[in-house]
């Protein structure tokens, strides 16, 4: 038995994506022990995957800080780790396997770096799709892949029962409206319209929910649909993840519960600007579409209604 280690730091779109590679990496070492590296925010996450045996906590700290850089490459180091699967292909992660593997091929450490096809560079490997950089990796490093372009994010759903009691939750449509701060080009500016179309054309069939983050709790007052909160604080990754899974649609902006929603097999749209396409972040599913515009405001609240009403009612 060996030991094998996965690192993925998130972000939270990511760490869904990366579900079916995790899978993969999985069944294909099947006598050995999974550990996966990973940041605080996923770490609790993490030790529900039913596909990883161990949890190490990185935390990310500056890499000028020389004693945590070094408590980390020691523990690292103890596990004696046979193969190293490099799925968040960051520099930082670059920076740790000129520390801890110098000179390994793609036998040791499987990388976009190790397994770049020949004649291409990074930039426009990075062209492609997420799941299928993930594939192509995979496949360089021996790896079968199965479960690699279909995600499966449902292991990391709990039991929302009594959350879903008190709001009194039956049929629902979940709205995702938030952005982060720095990247307010992602952001539709129409979900109060869409709402009121909602309520109009559905004769209040359907409770208009949204599921603010810790940042986002006060900015939710300024959209008109009930907040779900547990006991006043913001709901963990897995509350979330129920939360998707047992609605009726969702509509979101490019965010990461977007990508949970894809991966959960659950029914909606992610609106999309020029910011990206939904084609390079993978988000599209049976379940899941996305409309895209050149700039993001040009989604009318309409045209996602329709596309909305076309599958609920």
């Amino acid at each position: 038995m060996s030991n094998i280690l996965i690192i993925k730091h998130g972000s939270l779109g990511d760490i869904a994506q990366a579900c079916g590679a995790i899978q993969d990496i999985s069944e294909n070492h099947k006598d050995d022990e999974i550990h996966l590296l990973t940041t605080k925010p996923y770490f609790d996450l993490f030790k529900k995957n039913p596909h990883i045996s161990d949890v190490i906590l990185d935390k990310r700290l500056s890499r000028l800080n020389l004693i945590y850089l070094y408590s980390l490459m020691k523990n690292i180091k103890k596990y004696n780790f046979s193969k190293v699967y490099d799925l968040q292909n960051s520099s930082r992660t670059a920076f740790y396997k000129k520390i801890l593997f110098p000179k390994a091929s793609k036998d040791t450490w499987s990388s976009t770096e190790t397994t770049l096809p020949q004649e291409t560079t990074k930039e426009d490997f990075d062209n492609d799709s997420v799941l299928s950089r993930f594939e192509y990796q995979l496949k360089s490093s021996g790896i079968n892949t199965s479960h690699t372009l279909s995600p499966d994010f449902s292991w990391s759903v709990s039991d929302i029962s009594q959350i879903k009691n008190y709001y009194k939750l039956d049929k629902y449509i979940l709205l995702f409206p938030f952005c982060s701060p720095h990247l307010t080009s992602k952001k539709w500016p129409y979900y109060n319209e869409l709402i009121s179309i909602i309520n109009e054309k559905s004769d209040n069939k359907f409770k208009v929910v949204i599921a603010p983050g810790p940042g986002e709790i006060k900015e939710a007052s300024n959209i008109n649909a009930l907040s779900i909160l547990d006991n006043g604080k913001a709901l963990d990754i897995s509350q979330l993840s129920a939360l998707i899974k047992e609605s009726t649609f969702v509509i979101a902006n490019d965010t990461g519960p977007a990508h949970m929603t894809a991966h959960l097999g659950s029914k909606g749209l992610a609106l999309f600007g020029s910011h990206t396409t939904a084609f390079k972040v993978s988000i599209e599913r049976e379940n899941f579409k996305a409309i895209q515009a050149t700039e993001i405001s040009k989604i009318s609240p309409e045209k996602v209604f329709e596309k909305l009403s076309k599958i609920i009612f």
